[in-house]
């Protein structure tokens, strides 16, 4: 159970006023609000411990690297790879995919072919179409019903010997649809292809068990799961790890280093070229903390309660018509009302203190699917309440007289 009212107290923004009203945030899609706990984590380590990471025998330098790498045991003990070098830092989610598509590229031949799902954010469109410019192979793409669920009796029929790699997200940011990824690894691997799993709106709100779901790569960004942005991580399994290259080139990655060769450090140093964002890996390691104090249990069954009631309260309005309305859907709800351009909504509604998102949500084809321009979008986090919901309602209410 969850005490709504002490988490509420953990983050300061939730006390701000926006346009002279109590702020009500359901951007959590976009990224969600960070702790009080956090936010000192990042003012600590610089105003404690600020030094180099790995470089140095002097004590800050080894405090430093101490709090940095507790964040990946962290990481380890939480999602559960089978190594802890299998977890590299990176800027988020969006460089993660685009490391692996990046380091693929000498081993994906013209005849192989890559499938993705009609679901997916651009991050996880753009770096397979570039991947497939450079090499020869062959795009193919999951397509959706009108509830926006994958049709995968068509992902049966598009898997052959030909696919290399199989990409797809975990949850839409767009619709909310939750994918049957357990499936879509275990048919991918039966024709030996990798998948590549995006957890960025997953992580915030459930349980990952990365052996258990056995895919080959899986990626996250920290401030969809209360922690800072510009800080992320790539899991891939050790074997399928060490026959990429380097994504970068620079200090840390090298073994040996000399005009005439140089050789590449062991995992995960040879994925993390350069000094890295110290700072953020910390607070990540707070925010993981902080996520397992609240419980993901407990975060899922709240959160799917706010869905729920969302749901019911919102399709009371006249007019509005809910877009992806999947069987098992994250605490996500995509919505038009009648002939009234989203940005007008979202316009209207930021007036009265609401933020919501509105646009294509990096997902046109999504909308093109839909033949729509946009969705507004309301997405749920464990600090959010039902009142919240009322008050979005009643906005909605108040936009529609004005705009009609």
């Amino acid at each position: 159970m969850i005490d709504i009212a002490q988490v509420r107290a953990d983050f300061p923004i939730l006390q701000e006023k926006v346009n002279g009203k109590p702020l009500v945030y359901f951007d959590n899609g976009a990224t969600s609000q960070k702790p009080k706990v956090v936010i000192d984590a990042i003012v600590n380590y610089y105003t404690t411990i600020n030094s180099n990471v790995h470089r140095g025998v002097h004590t800050l330098s080894q405090l430093a690297t101490d709090a940095f790498e507790e964040t990946r045991r962290k990481l380890k003990s939480h999602f559960n790879p089978k190594h802890e070098h299998e977890i590299i830092f990176t800027r988020g989610t969006t460089e993660s995919i685009n490391l692996v598509a990046t380091c693929l590229t000498n081993l994906v031949k013209s005849t192989d072919e890559i499938i993705i799902s009609a679901l997916e954010h651009h991050s996880n469109i753009v770096p397979w179409q570039m991947l497939c410019e450079r090499t020869g192979a062959t795009l193919k793409v999951i397509p959706m019903n009108d509830a926006g669920e994958l049709k995968m009796e068509v992902y049966d029929e598009l898997l052959s010997e030909n696919t290399k790699i199989v990409a797809v997200n975990h949850i839409s940011n767009a619709l909310g649809t939750i994918n049957p990824v357990e499936e879509i690894i275990e048919k991918a691997h039966k024709v030996g292809a990798w998948v590549l799993i995006d957890g960025a709106q997953s992580c915030p709100h459930m349980a990952i068990d990365l052996q258990a779901l056995d895919c080959d790569f899986f990626t996250c960004s920290a401030h969809k799961m209360l922690g800072p942005t510009g800080i992320g991580f790539l899991y891939g399994k050790e074997t399928i790890l060490n026959q990429l290259p380097p994504y970068h080139g620079g200090g840390e990655m090298i073994k040996d280093c000399s005009f005439d060769k140089t050789t590449y450090a062991e995992l995960p140093h040879k994925f993390e070229a350069g000094t890295p964002n110290i700072a953020d890996v910390i607070a990540f390691g707070t925010a993981i903390d902080y996520l397992n104090q609240i419980g993901l249990s407990a975060i899922e069954a709240y959160e799917h309660e706010l869905l729920t009631y969302g749901t019911q309260e919102l399709i009371k309005i006249p007019g509005l018509k809910i877009i992806g309305t999947a069987k098992n859907k994250a605490s996500v709800i995509s919505f038009n009302i009648d002939n009234i351009h989203p940005f007008d909504i979202g316009t209207i509604v930021d007036k009265l203190g609401i933020a919501v998102r509105t646009g294509h949500h990096c997902t046109q084809p999504i909308m093109n699917r839909f033949s729509i321009p946009g969705t507004i979008r309301a997405s749920f986090a464990f600090y959010n309440t039902k009142e919240e919901i009322d008050r979005l309602v009643a906005a909605l209410q108040r936009a529609v007289t004005m705009l009609s």
